[in-house]
């Protein structure tokens, strides 16, 4: 099943994601969490902290939760 997690801008750097849905504690966590979990943005592996989500795009962490990126449009 799919969270829709509400963010108030028009995009949300995937590091700042993860901290948000509370699969890291702090932002420095990022690049470790990607280089050992599988994270897929839109069914595609991502490894990049910077990537950038907008409204709609949807966040697979393996083991943790599938989130759908509700923003603004």
């Amino acid at each position: 099943m799919k969270q829709t997690i509400e963010i108030t801008t028009e995009t949300i750097t995937l590091g700042q994601f993860l901290k948000l849905v509370q699969a890291i504690d702090t932002g420095g966590m990022a690049k470790w969490f990607l280089q050992t979990k599988e994270v897929y943005v839109n069914g595609d592996r991502e490894n990049r902290r910077g990537r950038k989500l907008k409204h709609g795009d949807v966040v697979d962490i393996r083991d943790f939760g599938t989130f759908m990126v509700k923003g603004l449009e």
